[in-house]
């Protein structure tokens, strides 16, 4: 996956309101969202080459996603980075537990986003790169206040040109009780092929060709692009349970050609361990 926007409103009654793309290889085998017979209780798409996952829920109202740090590494690893989401998803310790004790050496670069039931936290695998000294978060992982993020292939809320598009349409939705009309809206959003301008594009160590050809929210080519667009919905119910809207679109290499399901599931919320 490689673009995340998401609001995070704990207090409320929409706590979190996400709508994603992830981007990937044609050829590569996946499924489309679904409750995994192995582990009944996630229900998300799956990466049938590795077996994991790229953004997933569960019934124990637990979410969790992933995206790739792009940099240049020629490090082979043995552990597929979609295995991330999948360990949280059948943990039982708090979103930050989890993160602290994440290992950053066994996975090629990542961000991931954990949430447990109450807290929303942010990780990466990213220790040697210097911080922008007034982000003040020197920790490769923080639990999150309440706000409007954007996060793509780099740290959260790096202001490239596909995050700044697709943030602005989290505003459009701040009015709106539907959530299928909150959902239509941040996935049309995430359709938008604008590439950006040369000069505004990121130096993350590869040809200017592929940071152009991979600079819009919607990315096409003849081998990799933007294969699944979803938005997901939580909603509390109460201190223990919540509703999940998840809608998903599975594109056949255009924005405009793609099947759409909808989902509708509850969480119960179980007691996270230290």
């Amino acid at each position: 996956m490689c673009l995340i926007i998401f609001d995070w409103q704990p207090n409320a009654k929409r706590v979190l309101t996400l709508a994603s793309n992830r981007d990937e290889y044609y050829q590569r085998p996946s499924s489309n969202a679904h409750y995994w017979h192995e582990h009944p209780h996630i229900f998300g798409g799956r990466d049938l080459k590795m077996q994991g996952t790229w953004l997933a829920i569960s019934t124990n109202m637990r979410l969790a996603a992933i995206t790739n740090f792009r940099r240049p590494d020629e490090k082979q690893y043995a552990r597929s980075r979609g295995e991330i989401p999948s360990h949280f998803l059948n943990s039982k310790l708090t979103a930050l537990k989890y993160a602290e004790q994440l290992s950053d050496s066994e996975y090629a670069g990542f961000n991931a986003l954990f949430f447990d039931g109450e807290q929303l936290v942010y990780c990466h695998n990213q220790k040697d790169i210097p911080r922008q000294k007034e982000r003040n978060d020197d920790k490769p992982y923080r639990i999150l206040p309440p706000g409007q993020y954007g996060l793509s292939n780099h740290f959260l809320d790096t202001p490239w040109p596909k995050v700044q598009r697709s943030k602005p349409a989290l505003q459009k939705i701040a009015s709106e009780a539907d959530p299928k009309l909150i959902s239509d809206v941040l996935l049309n959003a995430l359709q938008d092929q604008t590439i950006a301008p040369d000069e505004l594009l990121p130096n993350t160590g590869i040809a200017t060709s592929f940071e152009r050809l991979l600079s819009p929210i919607f990315i096409t080519s003849s081998i990799y692009g933007t294969r699944t667009g979803t938005a997901i919905i939580v909603e509390k119910k109460s201190e223990d349970s919540a509703n999940f809207h998840f809608q998903e679109r599975q594109y056949q290499e255009h924005a405009e050609k793609f099947t759409e399901n909808i989902f509708s599931l509850a969480g119960k919320k179980q007691s996270n361990t230290n």
